[in-house]
């Protein structure tokens, strides 16, 4: 591997990934949608490359150490986003949400999860022929459908503006409370198939023990960091111990406790929302994280899409797959955001808003798909990208149709200024 032709693909990728960012903000959509749209189309065109043709030549496909680069680019971006996020977070607001947002969350797990089994088994004819393998497989297939992209959501209720409201707070709240219900779903599966419920409660107890420590260290650390903005305020340093600070607590999280870094670095942001530099510290972050990681986050799904050996059997499955996935979320958070004081267009939205997967849906594959067998000969990761893929331009698509304030709403806004 040469390290020059990483400084080749960010290029490739930042100029992509703006273009059509621009582009799509251009027609109407939130960036993020183009970002990923971006990513795909590289990743399909360096299937062709070629060095006799200049274009095909420009769209290089990068070898698997360089995709581990790009991969840590991305999740470097995935990991600002998310504490960037818990820095606007009103801790007011999460609060009055949090038992809201815990039902929200628990039903956006267990509606796809439960759709995502019972599909999956019809798909296999598993009702008819019925056996222990295609149980745990059609399980395992639900559980993919149960993780929520917190930073593609997130990105997107940034961009509209809409992060700080009820509405937003209680889609981000849910967010990562589905994440960590997610993360126990994974266990239990993994847990049946190897015989061992004791590891369930082991992986129940590291959750409860991450949200222990990171509130404990969090505490500490915020005292000291509202006498740093006393003796020093608007310093680079606090910038850059904050962003220490998010590092730590994304590394402890998953390393320790087997919860998803992003998971730490939005609790780093809760513990430091609120403060008088909070939003000095924000800015740095908004910066740093946009000019470079962002984008490579949102492509790099795009490209780790690999659609060699796609045929109609991939393509019936992943149709099911992405249904299923996408009315599980709107169905179960939409109704049980009802039963919380939602009207139907802030339920609508809620849904909405908890349809994008991302990265946690790619990771509780990546640490499933050693105890399952393909599913009638087809293997779920393309499912999932594509689920990916179409609900990334899907849902911040549906909130920004419904976050539109109607005319009769914005005039009544200027007569009011």
């Amino acid at each position: 591997m040469e390290i020059v032709n990483v400084f080749y693909y960010l290029a490739v990728i930042l100029i992509f990934a703006k273009s059509f960012g621009l582009l799509s903000r251009k027609i109407g959509l939130p960036q993020v949608a183009g970002m990923v749209v971006a990513g795909v189309i590289i990743g399909l065109l360096s299937v062709f490359h070629r060095e006799d043709n200049f274009f095909l030549w420009f769209f290089m496909k990068p070898s698997g150490e360089e995709m581990d680069i790009l991969h840590v680019f991305s999740q470097i971006g995935v990991v600002l986003i998310l504490f960037s996020s818990g820095l606007e977070t009103n801790l007011g607001d999460l609060k009055k949400s949090g038992f809201a947002a815990t039902m929200i969350a628990l039903a956006g797990v267990i509606v796809p999860m439960l759709l995502g089994t019972l599909g999956c088994l019809a798909y296999m004819n598993g009702f008819s022929e019925w056996g222990e393998d295609k149980f745990l497989n059609s399980i395992f297939v639900g559980t993919i459908l149960a993780a929520t992209s917190v930073g593609i959501t997130a990105e997107t209720l940034k961009e509209l503006g809409k992060l700080s409201g009820k509405i937003g707070q209680t889609i981000m709240s849910a967010a990562i409370i589905d994440d960590v219900l997610g993360i126990i779903a994974l266990s239990v599966v993994t847990g049946i198939k190897g015989g061992g419920a004791g590891q369930i409660w082991i992986t129940v107890l590291k959750v409860i023990g991450f949200f222990a420590f990171s509130i404990g260290l969090g505490i500490l650390l915020r005292l000291y960091f509202k006498w740093e903005e006393h003796k020093f305020p608007h310093k680079r340093r606090t910038s850059i111990f904050a962003f220490g600070m998010c590092f730590l607590f994304a590394f402890c999280a998953e390393k320790f406790f087997s919860v998803a870094a992003i998971t730490g670095a939005y609790m780093a942001g809760i513990m430091l929302s609120g403060l008088d530099d909070t939003k000095f510290v924000d800015r740095k972050v908004v910066v740093s994280g946009y000019m470079i990681f962002s984008p490579i986050f949102f492509s790099y799904i795009g490209i780790s899409a690999d659609f060699s050996g796609f045929d109609l059997s991939y393509l019936i499955f992943a149709v099911i797959f992405i249904f299923l996935g996408i009315i599980g979320k709107i169905v179960g958070c939409g109704l049980t955001s009802m039963l919380f004081g939602f009207d139907f267009k802030g339920s609508a939205t809620v849904g909405c808003g908890m349809i994008a997967r991302g990265e946690v849906a790619l990771a509780v594959y990546s640490a499933g798909r050693s105890l399952i067998a393909p599913v009638n000969g087809v293997d779920p990761l393309v499912a999932t990208i594509i689920l990916i893929v179409f609900s990334s331009i899907l849902c911040p698509t549906l909130l920004k149709l419904l976050f539109k304030e109607k005319p009769s709403q914005m005039i009544a806004k200027k007569e009011e200024t």
